[in-house]
């Protein structure tokens, strides 16, 4: 049996393992969501799912230091991360219970390159030659999967390109906000706020799930958790430059998740498009890593998936 060491030379094959786990995760995720959306609507899954992630957050923070790692000034600037943080949450679910898995996950790929086009106005980064043309990248194969004028523009398209401008901002809030709260705390405030934004319109016709989808909803919440975990210790071992091309797996992962659990075609479009933008973040990512090098352990941007 294959060991897998502790030495520096086995840091990126470790480092891939756990993109694996992450890659898998992130897959679990969109299924039990599509399985969830056959008995609850889209805004009654993100309460339920804020009411599991709060509980489990307690929990963890009783066993490790208690609820005074709580305590925040930025409380402003954490309401404002959850509403985008919601937009994106409420539009990737909707997308994944109404439009084939990869096209999902291809739309949801232009976060990234929204952020390259923000943070030079809300948090004074530089716009660089390589950024711009990561968002023309972007903007293109986001055409390429969409196709105006040749196909039907569907509500499900529609609700996963707002997800990621959604995304994007709860991104560069999340940066703000690393500088003093903890990740513990970051997650807390998003269970915490997200619940009653999901509970509130959904008063009229709650119902409470069945057993089966109370699983799928255990196991959305978990599988949330684990892949940003993973992506966390992927992070920790390798470079940006080794991490971040593995996770455009995902794309034609999920699209053979598609496939086989739900009979969606392979659209070469949607792969096509999935592809140039999928460059445009690596050309991006090449650049600022070919700039700035950084080692293994030092701080990550945070990631801004559901």
């Amino acid at each position: 049996m294959t060991v897998i060491g502790n030495g520096p030379s086995a840091a990126p094959l470790r480092a891939a393992v756990w993109m694996l786990g992450a890659l898998l995760s992130f897959s679990a995720m969109a299924v039990a969501g599509r399985e969830i959306s056959a008995e609850l609507d889209t805004l009654q899954l993100m309460f339920f799912r804020s009411l599991i992630g709060l509980a489990i957050i307690l929990t963890i923070a009783a066993a490790t230091g208690g609820l005074g790692q709580f305590r925040t000034r930025r409380l402003g600037l954490h309401v404002g991360r959850n509403l985008f943080h919601f937009v994106g949450q409420f539009g990737w679910f909707f997308g994944v219970a109404t439009i084939p898995l990869a096209e999902v996950f291809a739309i949801e790929f232009t976060s990234p390159l929204w952020v390259a086009l923000l943070a030079p106005a809300l948090l004074g980064e530089r716009l660089t030659r390589a950024r711009v043309l990561a968002v023309v990248l972007g903007f293109v194969g986001a055409m390429i999967v969409i196709r105006p004028g040749m196909t039907e523009l569907s509500g499900g398209t529609v609700a996963v390109l707002i997800a990621a401008l959604g995304f994007a901002g709860s991104t560069i809030a999340t940066k703000r906000l690393a500088a003093s709260e903890t990740s513990l705390a970051i997650l807390f405030y998003m269970a915490l706020i997200q619940a009653p934004l999901g509970l509130l319109p959904s008063l009229g016709n709650l119902q409470m799930p069945g057993a089966a989808t109370w699983a799928w909803l255990f196991a959305v919440t978990l599988a949330g958790l684990a892949a940003h975990f993973c992506l966390a210790q992927a992070f920790r071992l390798a470079d940006a430059t080794l991490v971040v091309p593995m996770d455009f797996l995902r794309l034609p992962l999920i699209a053979l998740v598609g496939m086989a659990l739900y009979a969606e075609p392979l659209d070469p479009f949607i792969l096509l498009g999935g592809a140039v933008i999928l460059a445009g973040n690596y050309w991006n990512l090449k650049a600022e890593t070919g700039a700035r090098p950084r080692r293994p352990g030092s701080s990550r941007p945070g990631s801004s998936r559901p």
